[in-house]
């Protein structure tokens, strides 16, 4: 039951919209944020910088009408400027709003233009933070372009964030990969940023925002030199809103017959939903529910490397049964179960065929590589394979 969105907090709307929307594709939770009750009014923030561009044109093609604040710190580049405009125009959006500090505002904190050499904290505040908390005093969630690929303060991000108790936060590109980003331009044809092919993978404004070398951090540009990694609009009473896990999540333990391992998989993970919106794009890995219909895959499984289906409950066998289904129809990549698996369950996995469980270093901890050992000769103990003299 989804929580009523006049009366839920917004803690509550947020870990419903989480739980919701956790396997869907980008498109897909940008698409049903902007018509969810439980979101509210909701409008876009875009600087309209180097990455921009994508959730502009995924929001041009479900609803162009939609509000889009446009934060001029009267600081930015040019070229900026320019984009932002041809940008717009080109795409048909008919509600961008430009938002700047007001004219007593700067009068009185930052006369000279000058107080980003002193403080670049305070003319951050002074020139985004506080005109965007005014701006979006009218509305009740916001649409960010945050990945998770950005930086540490940003390793954790979800795709609805509680902001304060005051507004729910929305990251559809959350789970995406620098790739991800750039096929989306390539395969959309998408006006790139000018500075970009300058030198300038992350822009923010030109006093603050420099060149970046060759196999350097993409936002090392940003406030070089300095121990800031944001501008202040993503930090509720001095601290980074990270949704509601305020630290890093250490790497899944990966088990197969040989032992425990990393995961060697670093390639993003999509979904079916992103499959079919985009089925020109080669389709690295997918992740599945236990209940999904893999007829969404038909015709589709030659161009996947990996499928990993999810264990929502250690009872759950339906992933099993999905596993069978995905090999009879021919898939032959790798597949990965992930989740509340448990070891008594991994003769089972393997056998339905499963190459590979994904389980936590909690349950790792709790139930060492010595119990799942015993399982990992599943095949000396396989009814079928005695039957057919395999051993």
């Amino acid at each position: 039951m989804q929580p009523d969105p006049f009366t839920a907090s917004v803690a509550d709307r947020v870990t419903d919209l989480n739980e919701r929307y956790l396997n869907h594709a980008a498109q897909a939770v940008l698409k049903r944020a902007l018509t969810d009750d439980t979101v509210g009014r909701i409008a876009m923030v875009s600087s309209f910088g180097a990455e921009s561009v994508v959730l502009l044109h995924m929001l041009s093609v479900i609803n162009p009408a939609t509000p889009i604040l446009f934060i001029d710190t009267q600081m930015l580049f040019e070229e900026t400027l320019t984009y932002q405009q041809e940008v717009a125009a080109h795409l048909g959006l008919t509600d961008v709003r430009t938002i700047r500090a007001t004219r007593e505002a700067v009068a009185a904190h930052d006369p000279d233009g000058l107080l980003h050499k002193s403080s670049t904290d305070a003319c951050c505040d002074l020139r985004k933070t506080v005109p965007l908390e005014n701006a979006l005093s009218n509305f009740d969630a916001w649409i960010t372009g945050r990945k998770r690929f950005q930086g540490k303060t940003r390793a954790t991000l979800d795709f609805f964030e509680n902001e304060g108790d005051t507004r729910i936060k929305i990251n559809p590109l959350a789970h995406w990969t620098p790739d991800d980003v750039q096929d989306y331009i390539i395969n959309n044809r998408l006006p790139r940023h000018p500075l970009v092919a300058k030198g300038y993978p992350s822009i923010g404004c030109a006093p603050c925002t420099s060149r970046v070398a060759p196999g350097e951090d993409p936002r090392s540009g940003r406030w070089r030199d300095q121990d800031k990694e944001e501008c202040g609009i993503h930090f509720i009473n001095g601290k980074v809103v990270r949704g509601p896990i305020l630290k890093e999540e250490p790497m899944n333990i990966i088990v197969t017959d040989q032992g425990f391992g990393q995961d060697d998989w670093t390639l993003a993970y999509t979904t079916p939903d992103e499959l079919a919106d985009n089925s020109d794009a080669p389709a690295l890995a997918i992740d599945l529910a236990s209940d999904a219909d893999p007829a969404v895959l038909a015709g589709k499984l030659d161009g996947i490397d990996m499928i990993r289906i999810d264990f929502p409950s250690f009872a759950d066998g339906r992933g099993f049964t999905l596993a069978r289904r995905l090999r009879l129809m021919g898939f032959n990549g790798r597949l990965r179960a992930k989740g509340h698996v448990i070891a008594d369950q991994y003769a089972m996995a393997r056998r339905s065929g499963f190459e590979e469980v994904e389980i936590t270093p909690e349950l790792a901890e709790r139930q060492p590589w010595d119990q799942w050992k015993a399982r990992a000769t599943w095949q000396d103990h396989d009814y079928q394979n005695r039957l057919r003299g395999a051993v």
